[in-house]
């Protein structure tokens, strides 16, 4: 039977990467190792083997389709066979006991998975031919909780099929309702407004009956006007550039919205006085190339006062995973690296056991990896807590969105002069000193205010005195 090749899961959290190019077209004699294509990840790209030795007989997805992991995106076998039958079989198997399913999958490679666990990904294939206007049972069950009516939706799987981000990308353009303006339109239907009476322009059941009796809109339709294209003309002037936000970018977009979605979201700012931080970075500079410190910086130095404040405060080193925090005893730090595909947050994992030098090292390596495209999956997922650093680039202040599941991340901001009182005889002075500023995000659903605000104060106490928080 010929062999289905699927989407291969590329990290425990990765649901769907970016089909970015195919390197071979239907037709092509292709053996296991030959590369059949790129795909991307938010994190990084990744080539994909055939895994099997024949001819290409059919390519069911196209160049920059995001597609679920463990979905069928080629079929590869002898000439003449019947392609559409391999995925038909696979969807067949898919839907065999659990037992089985599991010990099939556990036998092979990802890269060359049998059929068997199709069942598993978004938009499986059903009855030996990809069926056009369908709708995949997660963007049902999706459509059914959120009260959205999927006539007129466009679908984007196999053949039309509507799948799961379909019904979250249309969700994306209907404004916030209410748990009564669910239960109502699941009720009795209506009509959602482009914006409600709510907090926040949140749709309310009064809006919906309001707008149902001044319209004939059809069930759950969304009531937004286009821009007239004359209006939009007028926008700016001079030439105008579209470009599609897809690919690791539209990946890294859709995180963010994500993130900041489901997760109540609270930014404290704070500061420490880094004269003891600068002159120990200067001596280390100056250091001879012997002892290795000479290529140690600030952001190392405020990595490794970080792994070393978390241990006393757990609850800022954890996940929030549905209704359960995971809190953690070791210290995986995420550090977000800058590079020219996107924003990459490799992990330094075990960060509270290691040496500066070490960790110094380790998240250069790591940075290197992110920016020549060589960082391995394994390397970008697990992070219990996460820093990022934009104080190189001169900013005072920010507010860094959380990665997560993680409930804590940790903004670096850059060194500024600030007036300190000093006692002198007859009077109080001031003296200017440099501080370096921090801005730390936390998910306030399980992190309070004034704990994390012991945690930054705390870290500050380090950083200050980095040079007693070595002997740690």
């Amino acid at each position: 039977m010929a062999h289905v090749l699927i989407m291969p899961r590329q990290g425990n959290t990765v649901e769907s990467c970016i089909l970015v190019e195919w390197k071979v077209k239907e037709g092509d004699s292709v053996d296991a190792d030959s590369v059949a294509c790129v795909v991307e990840t938010d994190k990084a790209t990744f080539e994909v083997p055939a895994g099997e030795t024949g001819t290409v007989l059919k390519l069911v997805r196209a160049d920059g389709d995001d597609v679920p992991v463990l979905e069928p995106i080629a079929v590869i076998g002898k000439p003449g066979e019947d392609w559409a039958a391999a995925v038909g079989g696979a969807t067949e198997a898919a839907s065999a006991p659990a037992g089985a399913t599991a010990t099939a999958a556990a036998a092979v490679p990802v890269s060359a998975a049998t059929p068997n666990v199709v069942g598993q990904g978004e938009g499986a294939i059903s009855g030996g031919a990809i069926s056009g206007g369908a709708i995949s049972p997660r963007a049902r069950h999706l459509a059914d909780k959120e009260s959205l009516p999927t006539a007129g939706i466009a679908g984007t799987g196999p053949d039309g099929r509507i799948i799961e981000r379909d019904i979250q990308a249309a969700l994306q353009t209907r404004p916030a309702l209410s748990a009564a303006a669910k239960a109502a339109l699941t009720a009795g239907g209506g009509t959602v407004p482009a914006s409600g009476s709510g907090l926040g322009g949140r749709v309310t059941a009064a809006d919906l009956t309001a707008t149902q009796a001044g319209t004939a809109g059809g069930a759950g339709s969304i009531g937004a006007a286009p821009v007239p294209a004359a209006a939009a003309a007028n926008l700016g002037e001079g030439a105008i550039t579209e470009t599609p936000i897809k690919g690791i970018r539209k990946l890294i977009a859709d995180r963010m919205h994500q993130s900041l979605a489901e997760s109540a979201q609270f930014t404290l700012s704070g500061s420490a006085p880094a004269v003891r931080l600068q002159e120990l970075r200067a001596r280390m500079k100056g250091a001879g190339e012997g002892l290795g410190l000479s290529k140690i910086t600030v952001n190392d130095l405020i990595l490794y006062a970080v792994s070393r404040t978390l241990p006393r405060y757990p609850f800022m080193n954890a996940l929030k995973v549905g209704d359960t925090l995971k809190t953690f005893e070791r210290v995986h730090l995420g550090v977000a690296v800058d590079t020219p595909r996107g924003l990459m947050v490799p992990v330094i994992r075990n960060a509270n056991l290691l040496s500066l030098q070490q960790i110094s090292a380790e998240a250069k390596r790591l940075a290197t990896a992110c920016q020549g495209g060589g960082v391995k999956p394994n390397e970008l997922s697990g992070s219990t807590f996460t820093v990022t650093n934009l104080g190189s680039l001169g900013v005072s202040n920010f507010t860094p969105v959380l990665n997560a599941p993680e409930v804590g991340i940790l903004g670096v901001c850059n060194i500024e002069l600030k007036p300190v009182e000093t006692a002198e005889e007859g009077g109080c002075g001031v003296q200017f000193l440099p501080h370096i500023g921090f801005s730390l995000t936390i998910n306030h659903q399980v992190v309070d205010g004034a704990p994390a605000a012991k945690f930054l104060k705390a870290l500050g106490e380090a950083v200050a005195n980095i040079d007693l928080t070595l002997a740690i």
